[in-house]
């Protein structure tokens, strides 16, 4: 058994990989946090790591919505801004991950203060330098959902006066039971941002069920979607999954903190692949989780019980998922395919 597990962490360590749902404020480093909380004292984010390591124990989303704009509001500078991407990327790094889509909200930063073109302007240095560092980045603006009609404009005026150079993608996050009083705003902003040629990349399906779902595949025009786990509650919906092959970023840590499921055992995965589902596995918030993208495939090896093959799989659907560059796909899924054995 301990001879498979390290067979399996050495398997996982060397297998190329690609992260899609990882948002920035929540990729923070522990030591990135206490720094920023310690710059900026009077916040309620603690200063020190055994009670910051207490901070991170959520109720349930909201409390955990809560616990991230607390830790959101100390970023307030353009230079946090950068040091949080290419510390994400230095992190990801370490684990062989090629490309990452960061998640970034634009409308909380300008809350803090931050104007479009330093937002912008910190967010392509970062990006140049990750790519320095062997990770290349795509980055999707999303809309905080329970902020409604502002924050869509804010994030749609963004994204199309002054967007990052590597801006691929348009997502919706938040509170998904405050969306449906903005349902005509969001249609109309994921309109105008898909006519501008980015991607839909709506969360949907994380903490309400499988209507949600529905709403932004055919509301939003969704190209991937953000955890989708409750589609399980709808045959109809999982047959249209299956169909379409709509890409799911499954993030099987988060959903346990974040108490949407009890615990791992009882996650969807395994029904999602044995349904013939396109899913991949993500980090979400890692150290908020207390994760990594390489310790989310341990998870689904060790509690699922899958092997080389399945964990390739995954990594393969992540390259295919993205919305890299097809040189860029090109160079990653040979390195995968060679790691899988033979027979």
């Amino acid at each position: 058994m301990t001879n498979s597990i390290a067979s399996t962490e050495a398997f996982i360590a060397a297998l190329p990989k690609v992260e899609l749902h990882l948002h920035l404020v929540g990729s923070a480093s522990l030591p990135t946090v206490l720094e920023l909380a310690r710059r900026y004292p009077g916040s309620p984010v603690p200063t020190s790591e055994e009670e910051l390591r207490a901070f991170y124990e959520f109720r349930d989303f909201a409390h955990f919505a809560q616990i991230y704009e607390a830790v959101n509001r100390l970023v307030r500078e353009p230079e946090d801004l950068a040091t949080l991407v290419t510390g994400a990327a230095r992190d990801l790094a370490s684990q062989n991950v090629r490309y990452i889509e960061l998640t970034v909200t634009p409308y909380a930063h300008q809350s803090t203060g931050m104007s479009r073109r330093a937002i912008t302007e910190a967010l392509d240095l970062a990006a140049r330098q990750a790519a320095e560092g062997g990770v290349r980045v795509g980055y999707v603006f999303d809309i905080p959902g329970e902020y409604g009609a502002e924050a869509a404009r804010v994030t749609l005026d963004h994204a199309l006066a002054e967007p990052p150079e590597n801006l691929v993608g348009f997502g919706l996050a938040g509170i998904e039971q405050e969306r449906p009083k903005y349902r005509d705003v969001f249609r109309d902003a994921f309109r105008a941002a898909k006519a501008a040629g980015l991607h839909s990349v709506p969360h949907a399906g994380e903490m309400t069920g499988p209507e949600t779902i529905w709403e932004v595949i055919e509301g939003l025009g969704a190209e991937r979607i953000g955890h989708g786990i409750r589609c399980v509650d709808d045959p109809r919906l999982m047959a249209h999954l299956r169909e379409t092959q709509i890409p799911l970023e499954v993030c099987p840590t988060s959903n346990v903190r974040t108490r949407q499921v009890p615990d791992l055992a009882s996650h969807p995965l395994p029904r999602l692949l044995e349904e013939g589902l396109f899913v991949t596995v993500n980090s979400d918030d890692p150290p908020m989780f207390e994760t990594t993208l390489s310790r989310e495939y341990q998870v689904v090896s060790d509690v699922f019980g899958l092997g080389p093959a399945e964990l390739a799989a995954l990594a393969r659907n992540a390259v295919q998922a993205s919305f890299l560059d097809d040189d860029g796909k090109r160079a990653i899924l040979p390195e995968i395919d060679a790691l899988v054995p033979s027979g």
